[in-house]
């Protein structure tokens, strides 16, 4: 049976490990489809546009949100970021989850948006504050600037977790990732979002009618 697309939104902390069950995810069913989100800030080594981020420069991305072609965006570390509308509705018209690695102002905006009846959103808490550190000085990306930024900026990111629909503890990479599926396939078997339910019902309806 047809079955209408989800908006997975998955949210932590920098560092708690959203980024990496985001990548294991799509590894374990490809047809997902990752929300590729335009930014202004400067490409990484490695990063390629359209692939990693739609790069744009800030009148450009300005110029789409207000002709509201962003679906969610905000101002992280001084750099716009945006998830791009037309896609995610085509995906969810043709059944195809789009997955979110968003922080909680993006998750807002989008549970907030027309869109927010497809969403199911979950937020990913670290073990604890001295772990999270850690993870973060060992991806060896920033400076300790940098890092103390993203520290600081945690303790507001954690508060918002009761917003979400699920909160999974990441204190072991293999346990959440498997809680994070199980999440998935039982959203996947809501009755409303399997439109071709109730004609499938009939028809067994029917059947008890011919015998």
């Amino acid at each position: 049976m047809a079955r209408r697309g989800l908006l997975l939104i998955l949210s932590s902390p920098s560092g708690a490990g959203k980024s990496t069950l985001s990548k294991r995810l799509t590894a374990w069913d490809p047809s997902i489809r990752f929300s590729v989100s335009a930014t202004t800030r400067a490409p990484r080594p490695g990063e390629v546009d359209g692939r990693d981020y739609y790069f744009r420069t800030r009148d450009e991305f300005i110029a789409a949100v207000e002709a509201g072609e962003m679906l969610e965006h905000a101002e992280v570390f001084g750099n716009f970021y945006g998830s791009p509308k037309a896609p995610v509705e085509k995906a969810l018209e043709q059944g195809h989850d789009t997955l979110f690695d968003i922080d909680w102002q993006g998750g807002q905006q989008i549970r907030n948006s027309s869109l927010g009846r497809d969403v199911v959103s979950i937020f990913v808490l670290p073990p604890s504050i001295a772990e999270l550190d850690r993870r973060l000085r060992s991806r060896a990306q920033d400076s300790e600037e940098v890092i103390a930024t993203r520290m600081a900026r945690s303790k507001d990111e954690i508060s918002h977790w009761a917003e979400y629909d699920y909160v999974l503890v990441n204190r072991d990479l293999d346990l959440a990732e498997e809680q994070l599926k199980m999440i998935l396939s039982a959203e996947r078997l809501r009755r409303d979002r399997q439109p071709d339910l109730m004609d499938f019902v009939r028809g067994l309806n029917g059947e008890f009618e011919t015998r």
